[in-house]
């Protein structure tokens, strides 16, 4: 038999996806998110940065506090201060349920531009600042900044240091999303290969959606064995975002047996937790937007219309209570068919057969199209118009 490798998913909403412009959350709003979260079935949560403000060690604190089952992490830059805030943040959590996570960018030009730091040097500070944290965290992992644009013989000694240092997770975090999932698959196979003691640690995959690849990305890690991939909820984060966690999620529900995967979420509290994020954050969600979309149930297509009346299947990928949502939708519109039509009035108390029912549909797709804000007014003008026309 075949084994089946269960993905924990680690969100990353309540600090990358924070950082989404107008994304703002107070502590109490961390809390309610994190408590959805956990409810989800995340296994751990990227709770906050809180060397960045006394708010973030608030909202650390309280979340740590109050929600229990994820593991709890705090972001650090490889500073024995930065450490300290975290440990103080997360010094109510049981060891085993509470992580720092330490970054420092690699790349050259990060190096270069942004640090002014030469290689030996960030390499004596990750060294020094994974020991640093061993001394209070049982669980501490480091990832390089901006990974992917990394030199490979660079980026394989920043690895080599933070595990020979103690570190249990290594991120792979591609910061500004520029890779195909071809470049993933390589890069992971050349990680492996160079790096023995890379198959002792976790590897926790990070993918941005600049070229709207975050999610092809996740998948194509997960597959070549990376433990674990950070999403945030909606792919709310910098710039295009982050990988959205509800679509890692379905997509491992709907094709992760042939690939020896399974999730860890429960598909059932996507759409509410969604919704909540949304209406925390203040950033709506498209009305395209994959799994969680207001369209995703929805059609306004005649053919689409009759197909979903005579059998949901035919035009869903999955049934709307797989991820909490409501139903489907037939929204009438100029483009719906005669089974939309005679659905649409039935719901109403109407009744229009026959000829009648064609006049009606003549009359309605001939309404402006400010008029159809408010479909049911139009279905109620252009039935009393048929009814009109057919008694004259």
């Amino acid at each position: 038999m075949s084994t089946v490798r269960t993905i924990y998913l680690s969100d990353t909403t309540l600090r990358d996806g924070e950082q989404m412009p107008g994304a703002a959350l107070a502590p109490g709003e961390k809390v309610e998110i994190a408590r959805a979260l956990a409810r989800a079935g995340v296994a751990s949560i990227d709770a906050g940065f809180p060397a960045s403000a006394a708010s973030e060690v608030e909202a650390v604190r309280r979340i740590a506090r109050e929600v229990p089952g994820p593991v709890i992490s705090a972001l650090c830059r490889v500073l024995p201060a930065d450490v300290d805030r975290a440990a103080e943040a997360l010094a109510d959590v049981q060891p085993e349920c509470r992580a720092v996570s330490l970054f420092v960018a690699t790349s050259p030009l990060h190096r270069e531009k942004k640090l002014r730091r030469s290689v030996p040097e960030l390499l004596g500070m990750v060294r020094a600042a994974v020991e640093y944290a061993r001394r209070t965290f049982h669980l501490v992992a480091f990832s390089p900044e901006d990974a992917t644009r990394t030199e490979p013989d660079v980026l394989c000694a920043f690895y080599r240091e933070a595990i020979d240092a103690g570190a249990r997770a290594v991120g792979f975090p591609d910061t500004v999303g520029v890779l195909a999932p071809d470049q993933v698959r390589d890069t992971l196979r050349m990680l492996q290969d160079r790096i023995p003691g890379l198959a002792r640690v976790a590897v926790v995959g990070h993918f941005h959606n600049d070229l709207g690849l975050a999610t092809a990305n996740t998948l194509a890690a997960l597959r070549e064995g990376v433990a674990s991939a950070q999403c945030t909820v909606n792919g709310i984060g910098e710039r295009a975002g982050n990988t959205p966690l509800e679509e890692i999620a379905v997509a491992l529900a709907l094709h992760g047996p042939r690939w020896g995967l399974a999730t860890s979420i429960a598909l059932d509290q996507l759409q509410p937790l969604s919704r909540l994020v949304a209406r925390l954050t203040g950033i709506p969600l498209p009305a395209n937007k994959a799994v969680v979309g207001a369209n995703q149930f929805a059609t306004a297509a005649g053919i689409h219309q009759d197909g979903l009346l005579k059998d949901q299947d035919t035009y869903l990928p999955y049934r709307p209570d797989l991820v909490g949502a409501a139903g489907v939708t037939l929204v009438l519109g100029r483009h719906s068919g005669r089974a939309a039509f005679a659905a649409k009035l039935a719901a109403l108390g109407l009744t229009a057969d026959g000829p009648m029912l064609d006049r009606l549909i003549e009359y309605a797709k001939d309404a402006p199209k400010s008029a159809w804000v408010d479909p049911d007014a139009v279905l109620r003008s252009a039935h009393a118009a048929a009814q009109s026309s057919g008694s004259v």
